[in-house]
């Protein structure tokens, strides 16, 4: 009995051992992952962009109504207003930004787990302990497209669903953003639990730099044409690319919760292809499956932002989901 009993307690230090090993090596590992230093292209775009041919026309009709006449100053206030009504709507109904930088981009909370860790989404604004103060063009591409920060350094932030965004509406969302009221605070340090570390190092929770192959692949400068075409829902799919996968067939979430069920198959094999636009409009604005189920986490969470979405553009989120080809299984 002594002899088992030393046998075991041995087989207890070793594992121990091993697993702290284990855990030293995730670690380092870790720190080296977000240490790296990683080269992207650098972009220039104007904040606001300016109004188009059109529009300087009916602004400058409208001035010629009033017997005054327009000047650039007169503009540049109409695109900076037009710019950020835009960026009001693209983070309200299409960009999930409020769910990492808190409701009023002073900051949030991303992850808060003893096991997965602590993670917090910055203030953004140009308050006090705000991020993005001395931010130019390039930095907003290099953090919002490419998930590096400033320093060249790998950023927790979900870059690859913003990767199709166009240099317009990246402008928008900084033109809104630096409309904001500024506010101040600091994001507490991040914090890895043990198993977050893990998942990590293990590639279980992969950076968004890792994820995006091409940093020097150029931007579209204006997105589609605001219409209910499969075109124009591709580039708004972008976003599910997250969940949903490369080929929107669904499947485990990378990085996800465990709690959390696969993510639906969004392709003609999946349920939507039996759906009418209707039904998937129901779905996006009151998280509503036709059957009357509800959806689960994380889909719920986005049903605030289907219902800011305009008809349009969850007409056309739904024809290229049904121009998609069957997934394969």
């Amino acid at each position: 009995m002594k002899t088992l009993l030393k046998l075991v307690l041995r087989l207890v230090v070793v594992l121990v051992v091993v697993a702290g090993g284990v855990y030293g090596w995730a670690t380092m590992k870790d720190r080296a992952l977000l240490a790296r230093t990683i080269e992207t292209h650098s972009v220039d775009f104007p904040v606001p962009f300016p109004l188009t041919e059109a529009e300087v026309a009916e602004v400058t009709q409208g001035y010629a109504a009033g017997a005054a006449e327009v000047t650039q100053a007169a503009l540049d206030s109409v695109a900076l207003a037009r710019a950020v009504e835009r960026g009001r709507h693209l983070t309200s109904a299409r960009y999930a930004c409020r769910e990492c930088h808190g409701q009023d981009f002073g900051g949030g909370v991303m992850v808060d787990d003893p096991m997965i860790g602590t993670l917090h989404g910055p203030n953004i604004t140009a308050g006090v302990g705000g991020r993005t103060a001395d931010f130019t063009p390039a930095d907003w591409d290099r953090i919002v497209r490419h998930g590096v920060l400033p320093n060249g350094h790998p950023a927790v932030m979900p870059s690859e669903e913003f990767r199709a965004m166009s240099d317009q509406e990246l402008s928008d969302i900084v033109a809104f953003i630096r409309s904001l009221p500024t506010m101040d605070g600091e994001e507490p340090p991040r914090r890895l639990g043990p198993l977050g570390t893990m998942l990590v190092a293990f590639g279980q929770i992969p950076l968004a730099a890792d994820m995006i192959t091409d940093h020097n692949a150029p931007h579209a400068v204006t997105p589609p044409a605001s219409e209910a075409s499969a075109e124009f829902g591709e580039h708004l799919a972008g976003t599910c690319l997250g969940c949903h996968g490369a080929d929107f067939a669904g499947g485990p979430i990378p990085g996800g919760d465990p709690s959390w069920p696969p993510a639906a198959d969004l392709t003609p094999a999946g349920n939507l292809g039996t759906w009418t636009a209707d039904q998937f409009a129901t779905l996006m604005r009151t998280g509503k499956r036709p059957d009357g189920t509800e959806v689960l986490a994380p889909m719920n969470i986005l049903m605030s932002f289907g219902q800011n979405m305009t008809d349009t553009e969850i007409q056309a989120l739904f024809a290229y989901f049904q121009s998609l080809p069957p997934a394969p299984n």
